[in-house]
């Protein structure tokens, strides 16, 4: 019989586990994220605002479209920018620590044994590791990079992922409150029902890649949404009834 805390009866060996971590790198999470929620709370609020102004159900449908479509290529164009910039910057400051770890190696190993002390290791040790690992420049300079810039240069995000997840998401979040209008029912309170049930759902998804309650996250998004929503009506009230 295997003893507790035990492996295949051999006292002392660590029980091995395994587990597994989300995708943090790749680009598509966050722009998939932000480009559902996004395109829930702008369409909805569009939505609400044009129908609040008193138009006809046409015209709802083509301000819904037209918003679905300038939002979700809006979008990927903003997050395809904003990856790739972040990625050439992220280059940018690799190559300095290149140079610098060409023409004052010692500084830079001095450097690297002083990030392991400031770490909890002793001085001889944090010097010999730091000696060991400077043996191989590669591995040097993804030490000096993940921990003076914050990020791997080995796991960059994508551009192209963060652009088609937030084209994608953004498009999909954005007809959700235009159904009842497509489908022949055109009745605002039904568009905002769609609307908000929409921001609970995308809310609860989101709280599993995080310690958040879903019922708290999806009820935030749909405040966040509720209140954009009620803005825009207000608005588009306003200027319906000022325009008849």
């Amino acid at each position: 019989m295997t003893a507790p805390g035990t492996a295949g009866g051999h006292p002392g060996q660590a029980e091995a586990h395994t587990h597994t971590h989300s995708d943090v790198a790749g680009g598509w999470l966050r722009a998939a994220v932000f480009g559902a929620m996004d395109g829930l709370v702008t369409n909805t609020a569009l939505v609400a605002g044009v129908a609040g102004g008193g138009v006809s159900a046409h015209a709802v449908v083509l301000s819904g479209v037209a918003g679905l479509a300038a939002g979700a290529i809006s979008m990927a164009l903003g997050e395809y920018t904003s990856v790739t910039t972040q990625n050439e910057q992220l280059d940018l400051e690799v190559a300095k620590e290149r140079h610098e770890l060409t023409t004052n190696p010692v500084g830079e190993q001095r450097e690297l044994a002083e990030l392991w002390e400031a770490r909890g290791l002793e001085a001889p040790l944090a010097a010999a590791v730091a000696e060991q690992l400077s043996r191989d420049p590669e591995q040097a300079l993804r030490v000096h990079a993940v921990n003076e810039l914050g990020l791997d240069p080995e796991e960059k995000p994508s551009p192209m992922t963060a652009a088609v997840s937030s084209f994608l998401c953004f498009a999909v979040g954005a007809v959700i409150p235009l159904l009842p209008f497509l489908l022949g029912a055109p009745v605002l309170w039904l568009a905002l029902l769609c609307g908000g049930i929409g921001l609970v759902a995308a809310g609860a998804i989101s709280a599993r890649f995080t310690a958040r309650p879903w019922w708290q996250a999806g009820l935030r998004q749909l405040l966040f949404g509720a209140v954009a929503a009620a803005v825009t009506y207000l608005i588009g009230l306003a200027i319906g009834s000022g325009i008849g």
